[in-house]
Protein backbone atom coordinates (compact mmCIF):
# COMPACT_ATOMS: atom_id res chain seq x y z
CA UNK A 1 0.00 0.00 0.00
CA UNK A 2 1.46 3.22 -0.97
CA UNK A 3 0.83 5.98 1.90
CA UNK A 4 0.24 9.49 0.24
CA UNK A 5 0.42 12.54 2.78
CA UNK A 6 -0.71 15.68 1.41
CA UNK A 7 0.18 18.60 3.73
CA UNK A 8 -2.55 21.03 5.24
CA UNK A 9 -2.11 24.66 7.23
CA UNK A 10 -4.52 26.24 9.71
CA UNK A 11 -3.34 29.38 11.63
CA UNK A 12 -5.80 30.90 14.25
CA UNK A 13 -5.95 32.96 17.64
CA UNK A 14 -5.85 31.66 21.09
CA UNK A 15 -5.92 33.67 24.15
CA UNK A 16 -2.04 34.30 24.35
CA UNK A 17 -0.76 34.76 20.99
CA UNK A 18 -1.43 33.30 17.02
CA UNK A 19 -0.48 29.66 16.36
CA UNK A 20 -0.04 27.42 13.48
CA UNK A 21 -1.99 23.85 13.18
CA UNK A 22 -0.10 21.87 10.07
CA UNK A 23 1.03 18.73 8.68
CA UNK A 24 2.21 15.87 7.67
CA UNK A 25 5.44 17.05 8.21
CA UNK A 26 8.51 15.43 7.53
CA UNK A 27 11.88 15.06 10.26
CA UNK A 28 13.45 17.45 8.33
CA UNK A 29 10.93 20.40 8.77
CA UNK A 30 10.62 19.26 12.05
CA UNK A 31 13.96 20.38 12.99
CA UNK A 32 12.81 23.77 12.17
CA UNK A 33 11.20 24.09 15.62
CA UNK A 34 12.19 24.05 19.21
CA UNK A 35 9.91 21.38 21.08
CA UNK A 36 8.74 22.46 23.75
CA UNK A 37 10.71 21.37 27.31
CA UNK A 38 7.01 20.74 28.78
CA UNK A 39 5.72 17.98 26.33
CA UNK A 40 6.80 15.23 28.75
CA UNK A 41 3.67 13.01 28.90
CA UNK A 42 5.21 9.74 27.62
CA UNK A 43 9.08 10.56 28.00
CA UNK A 44 11.37 13.07 28.07
CA UNK A 45 10.77 16.14 26.44
CA UNK A 46 14.28 15.43 23.76
CA UNK A 47 13.61 12.33 23.69
CA UNK A 48 9.71 12.46 22.81
CA UNK A 49 10.91 14.72 19.72
CA UNK A 50 13.26 12.46 18.58
CA UNK A 51 10.52 9.58 18.67
CA UNK A 52 8.54 11.85 16.61
CA UNK A 53 10.95 12.69 14.04
CA UNK A 54 11.32 8.52 13.50
CA UNK A 55 7.64 8.52 13.23
CA UNK A 56 7.39 11.38 10.61
CA UNK A 57 9.97 9.33 8.54
CA UNK A 58 7.64 5.22 8.79
CA UNK A 59 5.66 5.20 5.08
CA UNK A 60 2.72 5.37 6.82
CA UNK A 61 3.65 7.94 9.37
CA UNK A 62 1.80 11.06 9.92
CA UNK A 63 3.16 14.21 12.51
CA UNK A 64 0.50 17.28 12.51
CA UNK A 65 1.82 20.10 14.78
CA UNK A 66 0.61 23.19 16.90
CA UNK A 67 3.17 25.56 17.19
CA UNK A 68 3.81 29.16 17.95
CA UNK A 69 6.42 31.07 15.13
CA UNK A 70 9.27 28.94 16.32
CA UNK A 71 8.18 26.55 18.77
CA UNK A 72 6.21 23.19 18.20
CA UNK A 73 3.92 23.91 21.72
CA UNK A 74 1.33 20.29 20.52
CA UNK A 75 1.06 17.30 18.13
CA UNK A 76 -0.56 14.29 17.54
CA UNK A 77 0.97 11.00 15.66
CA UNK A 78 -0.41 8.42 13.07
CA UNK A 79 1.37 5.48 12.82
CA UNK A 80 0.65 1.43 12.20
CA UNK A 81 0.34 -0.44 15.91
CA UNK A 82 3.25 -1.52 17.46
CA UNK A 83 4.56 -5.28 17.01
CA UNK A 84 3.98 -6.09 20.28
CA UNK A 85 0.17 -4.89 20.69
CA UNK A 86 -2.82 -6.85 19.29
CA UNK A 87 -3.74 -4.64 17.00
CA UNK A 88 -0.85 -5.56 14.70
CA UNK A 89 -2.16 -9.68 14.68
CA UNK A 90 -2.70 -9.02 11.05
CA UNK A 91 -0.48 -6.68 9.59
CA UNK A 92 -3.32 -4.64 8.45
CA UNK A 93 -1.76 -2.17 5.84
CA UNK A 94 -4.80 0.11 6.10
CA UNK A 95 -5.36 0.25 9.89
CA UNK A 96 -3.32 2.92 11.64
CA UNK A 97 -3.53 4.38 15.18
CA UNK A 98 -3.69 7.67 16.82
CA UNK A 99 -0.86 6.97 18.83
CA UNK A 100 -0.09 9.97 20.82
CA UNK A 101 -1.58 13.73 21.23
CA UNK A 102 -0.30 16.42 23.72
CA UNK A 103 -0.29 19.74 24.39
CA UNK A 104 1.20 22.30 27.12
CA UNK A 105 -0.85 23.44 29.96
CA UNK A 106 -0.16 26.68 28.47
CA UNK A 107 -2.84 26.30 25.62
CA UNK A 108 -5.11 23.39 26.79
CA UNK A 109 -8.79 24.61 26.71
CA UNK A 110 -8.15 26.66 23.78
CA UNK A 111 -9.38 23.76 21.47
CA UNK A 112 -5.77 22.86 20.13
CA UNK A 113 -5.93 19.12 20.27
CA UNK A 114 -9.09 18.96 18.16
CA UNK A 115 -7.75 21.50 15.71
CA UNK A 116 -4.82 19.39 15.55
CA UNK A 117 -7.87 16.04 14.54
CA UNK A 118 -9.57 18.53 12.15
CA UNK A 119 -6.45 19.10 10.04
CA UNK A 120 -5.59 15.95 10.11
CA UNK A 121 -8.89 14.47 8.46
CA UNK A 122 -8.50 16.90 5.51
CA UNK A 123 -6.53 14.32 3.65
CA UNK A 124 -8.54 12.52 1.75
CA UNK A 125 -6.20 9.67 1.90
CA UNK A 126 -7.05 9.38 5.76
CA UNK A 127 -10.26 7.88 4.07
CA UNK A 128 -8.37 4.63 3.16
CA UNK A 129 -7.64 4.00 6.75
CA UNK A 130 -9.22 2.35 10.03
CA UNK A 131 -8.20 5.10 12.68
CA UNK A 132 -7.82 3.19 16.37
CA UNK A 133 -7.12 5.24 19.17
CA UNK A 134 -6.26 3.27 22.64
CA UNK A 135 -7.83 5.07 25.67
CA UNK A 136 -6.59 4.32 29.17
CA UNK A 137 -7.02 6.03 32.39
CA UNK A 138 -3.58 5.59 33.31
CA UNK A 139 -2.18 7.57 30.27
CA UNK A 140 -4.81 11.02 31.22
CA UNK A 141 -3.38 14.04 33.39
CA UNK A 142 -5.92 13.98 35.94
CA UNK A 143 -4.03 15.71 38.43
CA UNK A 144 -3.16 18.48 36.36
CA UNK A 145 -6.55 19.18 34.87
CA UNK A 146 -8.27 18.55 38.08
CA UNK A 147 -10.71 16.47 36.15
CA UNK A 148 -12.85 13.40 37.63
CA UNK A 149 -12.13 10.18 35.46
CA UNK A 150 -15.44 10.41 34.03
CA UNK A 151 -15.47 14.00 33.14
CA UNK A 152 -12.01 13.52 31.45
CA UNK A 153 -13.45 10.31 30.04
CA UNK A 154 -16.64 12.59 28.39
CA UNK A 155 -13.28 15.43 27.41
CA UNK A 156 -12.05 12.58 25.30
CA UNK A 157 -14.48 11.57 23.60
CA UNK A 158 -15.44 15.01 22.69
CA UNK A 159 -12.35 15.83 21.64
CA UNK A 160 -12.02 12.80 19.88
CA UNK A 161 -15.26 13.49 17.93
CA UNK A 162 -13.72 16.32 15.92
CA UNK A 163 -11.52 13.69 14.29
CA UNK A 164 -14.29 11.44 13.66
CA UNK A 165 -13.10 8.97 16.20
CA UNK A 166 -16.06 7.15 18.58
CA UNK A 167 -16.60 4.39 21.19
CA UNK A 168 -16.36 1.02 19.71
CA UNK A 169 -16.58 -2.05 22.12
CA UNK A 170 -13.67 -4.67 22.03
CA UNK A 171 -12.41 -7.66 24.53
CA UNK A 172 -8.70 -6.32 24.77
CA UNK A 173 -7.69 -6.94 28.43
CA UNK A 174 -6.27 -4.36 28.86
CA UNK A 175 -9.37 -1.73 27.87
CA UNK A 176 -12.27 -4.04 29.65
CA UNK A 177 -9.59 -4.13 32.74
CA UNK A 178 -11.36 -0.37 33.54
CA UNK A 179 -14.62 0.78 32.75
CA UNK A 180 -13.16 4.28 31.35
CA UNK A 181 -11.16 2.77 29.30
CA UNK A 182 -12.02 2.80 25.69
CA UNK A 183 -11.56 1.87 21.62
CA UNK A 184 -12.03 4.48 19.85
CA UNK A 185 -12.55 4.26 16.21
CA UNK A 186 -12.73 5.51 12.47
CA UNK A 187 -13.40 3.96 9.34
CA UNK A 188 -13.34 5.69 6.35
CA UNK A 189 -14.97 6.32 3.54
CA UNK A 190 -13.06 4.31 1.18
CA UNK A 191 -11.93 1.06 3.10
CA UNK A 192 -13.04 -2.40 1.51
CA UNK A 193 -15.77 -4.42 3.48
CA UNK A 194 -13.15 -6.70 3.17
CA UNK A 195 -10.83 -4.61 6.15
CA UNK A 196 -13.96 -4.03 7.95
CA UNK A 197 -14.46 -7.70 8.42
CA UNK A 198 -11.19 -8.34 9.55
CA UNK A 199 -10.81 -5.21 11.59
CA UNK A 200 -14.29 -6.56 13.96
CA UNK A 201 -12.70 -10.04 14.02
CA UNK A 202 -9.60 -8.14 15.95
CA UNK A 203 -11.70 -6.24 18.03
CA UNK A 204 -12.70 -9.11 19.49
CA UNK A 205 -9.87 -11.43 18.90
CA UNK A 206 -9.88 -13.43 22.35
CA UNK A 207 -13.76 -14.47 21.78
CA UNK A 208 -12.45 -15.69 18.63
CA UNK A 209 -9.85 -17.75 20.09
CA UNK A 210 -11.61 -19.12 22.77
CA UNK A 211 -14.33 -20.40 20.10
CA UNK A 212 -11.43 -21.79 17.80
CA UNK A 213 -10.16 -23.65 21.01
CA UNK A 214 -13.87 -24.74 21.70
CA UNK A 215 -14.26 -25.94 18.75
CA UNK A 216 -11.15 -27.61 18.47
CA UNK A 217 -9.68 -25.66 14.92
Amino acid sequence: MEHIKTHYKMQRETSSEPIVIEGPLSSNELQQYHFHEKLTAFRPAHKQFEALQKIADFPEGRIIVARTLDTIIGYVTYVHPDPLERWSEFNMQDLIELGAIEIIPEFRGEKVASNLLEISMRDEFMENYIIISTEYYWNWDLEGTKLSIWNYRKLMEKMMAAGGLLPAPTDDPEIISHPANCLMVRIGKNVPEESVKKFDELRFLSRNKDRSMREGL
